[in-house]
């Protein structure tokens, strides 16, 4: 960039470099050249009338669309310059006898706006970047726009669907007849929001004509079970399974098969794509919120390879997550229509979907409906766990390896007084655990009275190396052997999915630990205890961690675990 330029000069080098990454070639009006290219970005060219539009675009020697160039000190008001890009674009251009063009942008190079003048009420909206030659040759072969095609969604076909579910599906199609950019479904944890999303997806495929569908997630575990849902769900108006009907493809890499329609994958990798770079495995073990979150927002860049049109719907799972100030870039890089699911939104959810909520249906609801069960809350408390303890100087200690956990005796020099927020991080105490494991032991006689068994219980323990002491003392207190409690984490050695399946299925485990993996968005219906040994500072992680208890469950499946049953699943 010379530094001579001035900023009308310099919006047009960016405007430049990104016509040339979405596959453009840019001429001068003065010596086109259509023997180099059919797709031509052509500057400064006169209508005729005399006017110069800074660009005309033209696929196949068609002149399809306009860009109106300003510097970038004019981005705050870009769309007072549309009257001015409709002007060219509804203009004859010089030498052509050409119809109205149905493309616009007003650019400043860092800010696009784009209108797409078939669309019924044509309204610009913020692109990140330019569309490709290919996507105007593919929508102008297409009788209607996606935003046209909406009215052609047919009235709901409601069998074996809940009544939330139907609300739902219902009020995104108006949603979608009315332009909104994003909307938000709020559906109790266990009320099928999945399976709700699922059958939106199948509509927007089958009547809508949808190119391409994401359904991003922000844990590999998450990706895997919507992939089993997709491969489960048949529509209720065809006798093929989802996975027979359109191409499903969970991204395991960088790769996106050119004729998949539906695409699961987690933020993490969809970024790493975008970058163009490797993505650390690991990345995908956890949610962005409970792992890493570095200070400034990750820088995204213009991919020619995944243009901004790759998909035409992005469907968020659990999107009340603390991702939008990490991950917000990749969710605008591309022009789509955002729909996001969760149980438990907040303040910044309701603002990032334009408080269009489409779906409201709470934990109270799902239970007076029977589609949850309700819960039960007992408090166990501890002098450690509220203040902590002082150790006194001279006694001896075991000082204890985080990761090889070998131990070492040790004599303290001088009083050591710890906090409970020391607990169980810097300071282990197992007499603490020991009393928790036996309080909670002693209780189930009267929560669950008549039971020959342990109900399957899940405790969420603060680190790996915690759930590893809780492991061992839970063994000792129910004087039971290895398979009656296990741990499931990212780093356990078994493999977690064998575990969750035994968990699910078989009679042992009866307990298991865990740190965060399944505290969202797995079901294990037979699950009839939570137990936390954790703090949980956000309210809404709280609720996804409960929700994990919430589903209902009839007798003969939980006898199935849990063979001293006598009636179905009613609480937790």
């Amino acid at each position: 960039m010379n530094q001579n330029q001035n900023p009308e000069q310099i919006a047009r080098d960016k405007i430049d470099k990104q016509l040339l990454s979405a596959g453009w070639d840019i001429q001068d009006k003065d010596s086109i050249n259509w023997n180099k290219s059919k797709e031509i970005a052509v500057r400064n060219y006169y209508t005729q009338d005399g006017k110069e539009a800074d660009y005309i675009l033209f696929v196949n020697r068609k002149p399809v669309g306009v860009i109106e160039a300003k510097k970038e000190e004019e981005g705050f008001h870009l769309t007072s310059v549309e009257e001015q890009s409709t002007e060219y674009a509804t203009s004859n251009l010089k030498y052509l006898n050409n119809e109205p063009l149905p493309f616009v942008y007003e650019s400043t190079g860092t800010l696009t706006r784009f209108t797409d003048y078939h669309d019924p009420k044509p309204r610009s909206r913020p692109v990140f970047s330019f569309h490709k030659p290919e996507t105007f040759i593919e929508w102008l072969k297409k009788d209607k726009t996606l935003r046209e095609r909406f009215y052609d969604l047919p009235e709901l076909n409601i069998e074996g669907l809940r009544d939330c579910q139907i609300n739902a599906i219902n009020n995104l199609d108006e949603s979608f007849k009315n332009n909104k950019p994003r909307a938000l479904i709020q559906m109790a944890t266990g009320a099928g929001k999945t399976f709700t999303a699922i059958t939106f997806i199948y509509r927007l495929l089958k009547f809508v004509d949808a190119k391409r569908i994401l359904f991003l997630v922000d844990t590999r575990n998450l990706g895997e079970q919507a992939e089993q849902e997709f491969m489960a769900y048949q529509p209720n108006d065809d006798n093929r399974k989802f996975t027979e009907l359109y191409n499903v493809q969970r991204l395991q890499s960088s790769y996106i098969a050119t004729d998949s329609q539906v695409c699961i994958s987690t933020i993490q990798r969809m970024y790493s794509i975008l970058k163009g770079e490797e993505l650390d495995e690991k990345m995908e073990e956890e949610n962005p919120n409970e792992s890493w979150q570095p200070k400034e927002p990750l820088p995204v860049i213009y991919n020619k390879n995944i243009p901004i049109e790759q998909f035409d719907f992005i469907v968020i799972d659990e999107c009340h997550r603390s991702i939008y100030n990490l991950w917000k870039q990749v969710l605008e890089y591309f022009d789509v229509f955002l729909i996001g699911l969760t149980a438990t939104p907040d303040k910044r959810t309701f603002g990032f979907f334009n408080e269009n909520v489409v779906s409201e249906y709470s934990h109270e609801m799902a239970i007076a409906d029977g589609v949850n069960v309700g819960y039960e809350v007992y408090t166990i408390d501890t002098k450690l766990t509220k203040k902590g303890a002082k150790l006194k100087a001279k006694q001896f200690v075991d000082i204890r390896n985080k990761l090889s956990r070998k131990k070492r005796w040790q004599q303290l020099d001088e009083d050591f007084e710890y906090s409970n927020k020391q607990l169980d991080n810097e300071v282990v105490n197992p007499s603490q655990i020991r009393n928790i494991i036996r309080a909670f032991k002693n209780s189930l006689p009267e929560i669950f009275p008549n039971r020959t068994e342990i109900p399957k219980t899940l405790i969420f323990a603060k680190t790996d190396s915690h759930a590893d002491d809780i492991i061992n003392i839970v063994r000792e207190e129910f004087n039971e052997g290895n398979a009656f409690c296990k741990k499931m984490t990212y780093k356990s050695k078994e493999n977690p999915k064998s575990v969750l399946a035994q968990f699910r299925n078989d009679y042992h485990p009866r307990i298991v630990v865990t740190v965060d993996m399944i505290a969202t968005g797995t079901d294990v219906k037979p699950l009839e205890c939570l137990l936390f040994m954790r703090d949980v500072k956000s309210k809404n992680y709280f609720e996804q961690m409960k929700g994990r208890g919430t589903r209902t469950l009839g007798c003969d499946d939980l006898k199935k675990v849990t063979p001293s049953v006598i009636s179905a699943k009613t609480h937790f």
